[in-house]
């Protein structure tokens, strides 16, 4: 009997124990659910209780020099249904598809989904917007958004890029200034039960949208059109493939113009002439058609690089302005006859006339003075073999031979322009240093940042590096590049009332049996003194295709229009003092 009642206090005893342990596990456990995951499950509350709904940053506006908005907004909306919130299903279908022109079997997919908020349509036009929300369709949400717009459409397309139907930068500045542009999106809270309904007179919470930066470029608007206008007109009259100019200040290395020649619309970026066209070919098609040929392609610069050639050459001292040579119309080098442009030869000139005739066996001669060091040398100090640096996407790299690889052969053609390829960019931001005093600037196109309520200004800053060659050089080569247009090669470059300094070039494309040429010339003014440094390129011209011939009248006409505009008075011819 005794052992019966010891063994039920045991079996008490035990229960006890069973009960307060799992009592304590069950404090413990509540415990850590209401102070250790408090947040968590907090959270999870209010994504029950809660539905945030996004409200779109204005994206910053994109001006030029002067002010000139390049890339705006323009307001559209966002449409969407919330699936538990819809009364009439049916109207929805009906209204949406047949306002919004989608089909009634894609809107009737996303009406059905079993979503918190599903989209119906962006991008959608305030007329259309405002008619669907007079209707007040439950269940039917219309949030105001914004998309880009570009009022000049093809006006420096390849340089502002554009922006998706996310107003996300996909292209151009639009894409490299992205972070400044975007801003910061706002929400609103709604407070819904527990069937995911809306409850009427329930506080919202409201976070406003932060607007993106406004950026301001070196662009400007009229210069821009001087340029595009000059591109298409030779591009007509040559029938060539494309034309690209540059116009920038080589005192600071802002951009005024870029020109890639045929251009697009911005308005309708994925717009392509050709139709009909499989998935893979619009891709490549459009890659192309946005392809920024100023900065992302290289080509052999031919005689225009001669001007990097003959200022390394007087830097280093190897040759003086009154050296004389002889040219009998080609120089042999090793096993290679190099002809000379004029096949009867200059004959005897002196190294300022080999740059006015633009003399291969000149600059032969100049280069193997130069040797393959000094050349290597002073590319570098010029920035030849580096990008520019400058701020939109896609700068390509100069391609050149390895030092160790260049031999006589090499080193004769380098010094003329041919067996390497760089951007015209490139070309343009080297030459800016021979005439600004030897400064290497750094080309660009962002000026500064402002926030939407102009309070916030930041200027943007961009590096230079001095004595890159010495100020008595660039002083030398100002005056032997005004003089090949006053005596030389670059004649039909000449502006009335400006002194102008040149260079012109021809290069022949690969393979060399293709006879497909690229014509060009960089022009600068006033000579003493340069506000304007440009280039012109006509890739593969029909008939005469001599950048003296067809590129230089091109740059004659730019610095005519720009000139003035830039506020570079003409100088007038002055009467003698005895009236004739």
């Amino acid at each position: 009997m005794r052992n019966c009642k010891t063994a039920q206090r045991q079996r008490i005893f035990f229960s006890f124990a069973v009960i307060c342990v799992m009592t304590l596990g069950l404090v413990g456990r509540l415990a850590y659910l209401m102070i250790g995951k408090a947040d968590y499950y907090g959270k999870k509350a209010k994504e029950v209780q809660q539905r945030e709904r996004a409200i779109k940053a204005e994206r910053g506006v994109i001006y030029d020099r002067n002010g000139v908005v390049l890339a705006g907004n323009k307001p559209v909306s966002t449409i969407s249904v919330i699936h538990n919130q819809i009364t009439d299903k049916e109207q929805v279908i009906r209204v949406l598809s047949e306002l919004l022109e989608l089909k009634e079997e894609d809107v009737r997919k996303r009406v059905e989904k079993k979503s918190s908020r599903e989209k119906i349509k962006t991008n959608v036009e305030k007329e259309i917007s405002d008619k669907i929300r007079q209707m007040n369709l439950d269940g039917v949400m219309v949030d105001e958004d914004y998309k880009r717009y570009y009022p000049y459409n093809e006006l420096a397309s390849k340089v502002i890029g554009f922006a998706g139907g996310d107003n996300q930068g996909i292209l151009g500045l639009e894409v490299k200034y992205d972070e400044n542009l975007s801003g910061q999106d706002g929400s609103i809270l709604t407070t819904t039960n527990a069937k995911g309904l809306e409850i009427d007179g329930a506080t919202e919470d409201r976070i406003e949208p932060v607007a993106g930066d406004n950026l301001y470029c070196s662009l400007d608007v009229n210069l821009q059109k001087f340029a595009q206008q000059a591109a298409q007109k030779v591009m007509k009259s040559k029938n060539a493939k494309n034309v690209r100019i540059i116009m920038m200040n080589p005192q600071n290395g802002e951009i005024y113009a870029m020109v890639n020649e045929p251009e697009f619309n911005l308005n309708e970026p994925y717009e392509l002439e050709k139709k009909n066209v499989t998935e893979k070919e619009k891709e490549e098609l459009l890659n192309q058609m946005w392809r920024n040929h100023c900065i992302s392609d290289t080509y052999e610069p031919g005689s225009t690089f001669k001007v990097i050639t003959a200022a390394s050459a007087l830097e280093a001292g190897v040759v003086k302005t009154t050296d004389t040579f002889s040219c009998p119309g080609y120089r042999v080098v090793e096993d290679r006859r190099i002809r000379c442009h004029k096949t009867t030869g200059h004959g005897a000139e002196t190294f300022v006339q080999g740059v006015q005739n633009s003399c291969n066996p000149v600059f032969i001669e100049v280069g193997a003075r130069l040797g393959v060091d000094g050349m290597y040398r002073y590319m570098n100090q010029l920035g030849i073999l580096e990008k520019t640096g400058v701020d939109v996407p896609g700068e390509a790299v100069t391609i050149m031979h390895q030092k160790k690889n260049v031999g006589a052969v090499e080193l004769a053609t380098m010094s003329f322009g041919q067996s390497f390829q760089l951007t015209p960019l490139r070309l343009l931001t080297s030459v800016s240093a021979v005439i600004n005093g030897g400064r290497l600037v750094t080309p660009h196109f962002g000026i500064r940042l402002e926030s939407a309520d102009g309070t916030a200004v930041k200027k943007l800053h961009y590096q230079e590096k001095d004595g890159a060659l010495s100020k008595d050089t660039s002083e030398v080569m100002k005056t032997i590049l005004a003089s090949v247009v006053s005596e030389g090669s670059g004649k039909k470059a000449a502006v009335s009332g400006y002194e102008v300094g040149a260079k012109t070039g021809t290069s022949e494309k690969l393979p060399r049996s293709s006879k497909r040429y690229i014509a060009s010339t960089l022009g600068f003014a006033p000579a003493d003194n340069p506000v304007l440094l440009a280039i012109v390129l006509i890739d593969e011209p029909e008939g005469i295709y001599y950048g003296g011939q067809i590129a230089a009248p091109v740059i004659s006409e730019l610095l005519d229009d720009a000139l003035p505009y830039l506020g570079v008075e003409r100088a007038t011819k002055k009467e003698s003092s005895d009236g004739n």
